[in-house]
């Protein structure tokens, strides 16, 4: 698997509430085998405790867990109600992936942190050989503590009651949601009534900070409108012909346009758990610098590869920067001349991107001032 595959899925004309754009996303039938459940945690107002299950627990951001369930009918009920404090951003520490298995047939995970662990976890040991340049404090710990800024849904202006005002359309298993005009994320899941009752969680999800901006700086998009050719109408039949090519028309340029980036990107698949007859993974972007959006999430598919369960959180051009850096470094085994060569730039613009990235703790600074002093003088 190397793309994500939204087959079975169809997409429906988009509702607008100022900046806010969903497009539905609906199923003509059910996948069979597979619930997705709400769980709710118990906790501080900023943050509950996880315990991950080998006596390791971390207290984190958690709106609620889902319940994955392949065990059938009878399945146990979802469980209702959460708690969100009033401290924004939202810092995401990379912790070990919290899951835990519910029996034979259910599997317990949190939203995002999947995705998120998998981001945050890029490259966490540091550097792989013990450079000159390299603190001990790098070669010793890595990357730890690192986390990343995030903000919850209900502090994304006009996403709250966006998500109230907007209808769910029969069959709908999913969404993809835009804030002016740009994707922030996409949310599958296997059947309509799994959606139904996970549509309001979508306001404690967490969202980039490049989302923030754009909901907070941009104006209001075009609602989609259907012009149809009044001549060609003669009856009821032709109306419904008319309207249903209007429909395939927006699916088309929705496809071709607007989530191209998101759909033809060719991500990295770690597999997280298999469940039966279904997989859980997360993924990676490429982190290559082409201005493009990049997403990273986790996602259920079935043994045929369609998308069962899907979730999204759109990287900033800064999170980029640093998963490209990362990655650059990593190939060249954390030589900084060599990396310098291999990205086209100096010595000495490469200990500054490095700090510019946040990364600067893990240089040696008497090192590194010595290195720039020989540099500059040979």
């Amino acid at each position: 698997m190397t793309r994500i595959d939204l087959t079975g899925l169809t997409v429906r004309p988009a509702q607008v509430w100022g900046g806010v754009r969903l497009v539905p996303l609906v199923r003509d039938e059910p996948v069979a085998g597979l619930r997705l459940r709400r769980e709710v945690y118990a906790g501080g107002p900023y943050g509950d405790t996880v315990e991950v299950g080998d006596g390791t627990s971390y207290t984190s951001y958690i709106p609620h867990g889902f319940v994955a369930d392949w065990s059938g009918p009878g399945a146990e009920a979802a469980v209702y109600g959460t708690r969100l404090g009033t401290e924004p951003p939202v810092a995401v520490p990379v912790r070990r992936l919290a899951r835990r298995r519910r029996g034979e047939s259910r599997l317990r995970f949190l939203p995002l942190h999947l995705a998120l662990e998998g981001y945050l976890a890029l490259h966490f040991g540091g550097p792989s050989v013990v450079w000159d340049e390299w603190s001990r404090e790098a070669v010793r710990r890595g990357l730890s503590p690192r986390a990343e800024a995030a903000y919850a849904g209900w502090q994304v202006p006009g996403l709250a009651e966006a998500l109230r005002v907007f209808e769910i359309h029969p069959g709908q298993c999913g969404m993809l949601l835009y804030v002016a005009d740009a994707l922030a994320a996409a949310f599958v899941v296997p059947h309509p009534d799994d959606y139904r009752l996970l549509h309001p969680t979508l306001v404690e999800d967490l969202f980039g900070e490049l989302v923030h901006q754009y909901a907070l700086y941009g104006s209001p998009v075009a609602d989609f409108t259907a012009s149809l050719d009044a001549g060609a109408v003669r009856s009821l039949a032709d109306l419904r012909r008319a309207a249903h090519a209007q429909e395939r028309a927006w699916a088309d340029a929705h496809d071709g346009l607007m989530a191209r980036d998101l759909l033809e990107t060719p991500y990295a698949f770690e597999r997280v758990h298999r469940m039966g007859g279904f997989r859980l993974y997360r993924f990676l972007p490429p982190f290559l610098r082409t201005g493009q959006e990049q997403h990273i999430g986790e996602l259920i598919c079935d043994h045929k590869g369609r998308t069962l369960y899907l979730k999204t959180f759109r990287l900033s051009e800064n999170q980029i920067r640093r998963g490209y850096l990362l990655r650059r470094l990593a190939d060249c085994d954390w030589h900084l001349d060599r990396t310098a060569e291999a990205l086209g730039t100096s010595y000495a613009e490469m200990v500054a991107r490095i700090r510019r990235a946040g990364f600067g703790s893990l240089l040696d600074a008497h090192v590194v001032a010595r290195r720039l002093r020989e540099k500059q003088e040979g």
